[in-house]
């Protein structure tokens, strides 16, 4: 009989990307921790890529999901919901825009698409500003704004997209500048941008780079960027897919790192919420979500069954403080990532605020980007019992650590001393 990785080589793309040489089949989880289909048990620092949040079979989203499940799974959005319209309400009320709707969708992309749709329809304009370094998704519209190579398949796009400078803080020409000095660097140089464009619809931005490599730029850099479009009517997309809900620590949404000249006209979330179920959505001012002058409605965003898991996730969320909890063990944990990256001659950098840190590796004494390492960290991790992601953009190379935001003192540890191990043997 054929392995499971055979199967998998027969009937999916070639592009559709494993991880170990020899992957393996996540087959339950509970907490912070999984099991393979031979019996072995994982800790889980990657969480489905930032998806999920709170933890594996949390007890209280998975009775939600079984409860409306037996009650009814589907119906659209062509009938009343009142999932939906319960979290809608508390999503808009967090989100710190005023007069906020929100549409639901079934992934990050999906809303990130939706966002541009919005945005293009209220500005009569097709351009984009988008970060250097940046992932919006998979779609066709998505990957025509993604800063980045590895994930942009092809270069045709509905949409004119200007890249602007700021989203890696380490790298670049503004590398050598203090944050202040940098800051006004980038904003000169959206300024100067903006003196060659036609009328642009909005800028789309990630708080924190996730496939990137978990780079930022300082704080308060969106929020200069923020006066600038506000004097050319120009929008702020806030992609929170991976840094919504508290991840980060300091803040529940990441734009509030930067949030001084005030909060975003468009916010995207996904991943986090649904603590694995498939939900996606897309916050904006009334007057920009309504602004679409044709019929729509969404067959799957905002499913019964994905609303009662996202209300139940997000009340666990903020009835535990796992805010508070990635604020805390997030510090103490990239305080032993940095200790354990101390002397490696291929640690470049260790980044990130609460529980999303990333490492990035180089070839030592160059700025030059090590897969080899990162993959060489990666299957170590794995053969010693961690599971971690890697990322990085414009040749760099980068180890991604987001556990579920309700990782232990004592899960963290043993986390780094793993990580440690493994970061020695290069």
């Amino acid at each position: 009989m054929s392995s499971l990785h055979d199967r998998h080589r027969a009937v999916a793309p070639d592009w559709l990307a494993l991880y170990y040489q020899d992957p393996i089949e996540i087959t339950h989880g509970e907490g912070r921790h999984v099991w393979d289909a031979e019996g072995r048990r994982y800790l889980d620092f990657f969480g489905g890529i930032l998806t999920t949040m709170t933890a594996h079979a949390l007890p209280e989203v998975t009775k939600a999901v079984s409860e409306q499940a037996g009650r009814i799974i589907h119906s659209s959005t062509l009938y009343l919901n009142r999932p939906m319209v319960e979290l809608a309400e508390r999503i808009a009320a967090l989100s710190g825009i005023p007069d906020a709707r929100v549409f639901f969708t079934t992934s990050g992309t999906e809303a990130n698409d939706t966002a541009l749709l919005l945005a293009t329809a209220y500005r009569r304009s097709n351009q984009i500003l988008a970060m250097r370094n940046s992932y919006h998704g998979r779609s066709f519209s998505t990957v025509g704004i993604t800063g980045n190579r590895a994930w942009s398949p092809t270069g045709l796009s509905p949409l004119q997209t200007l890249y602007v400078h700021g989203g890696v803080r380490t790298r670049g020409p503004y590398a050598q500048y203090t944050d202040e000095r940098f800051t006004e660097a980038c904003v000169a140089d959206l300024e100067d941008l903006l003196g060659h464009t036609r009328s642009v619809a909005a800028l789309i931005a990630e708080p924190v780079q996730g496939v990137g490599g978990f780079t930022s730029p300082p704080d308060g850099l969106y929020a200069a960027f923020r006066r600038v479009l506000d004097r050319h009517g120009i929008l702020w997309i806030s992609d929170e897919v991976q840094t919504g809900w508290g991840r980060t620590g300091d803040h529940f949404w990441g734009w509030q790192a930067h949030g001084q000249a005030g909060p975003p006209d468009v916010l995207t979330f996904a991943k986090g919420i649904g603590n694995g179920m498939s939900v996606g959505g897309v916050v904006a001012r009334a007057e920009i979500m309504n602004c679409l002058d044709a019929n729509s409605i969404s067959t799957f965003g905002g499913s019964p069954v994905t609303m009662a898991a996202g209300l139940a996730n997000l009340s666990y969320l903020q009835e535990h403080d796992l805010q508070g909890n990635a604020r805390r063990v997030g510090g103490l944990l990239i305080e032993r990532v940095r200790a354990a990256g101390a002397g490696v001659p291929a640690v470049r950098e260790v980044r990130g605020r609460g529980l999303m840190i990333g490492i990035e590796l180089t070839e030592p004494g160059t700025d030059r980007a090590a897969p080899d390492a990162a993959a060489a960290v990666l299957e170590s991790a794995r053969e010693n019992g961690l599971l971690i992601g890697k990322g990085g953009g414009h040749n760099t190379s980068t180890l991604r650590i987001a556990p579920p935001l309700s990782l232990t003192v004592a899960e963290a540890e043993e986390g780094a001393a793993i990580l440690e191990q493994a970061l020695r043997a290069l």
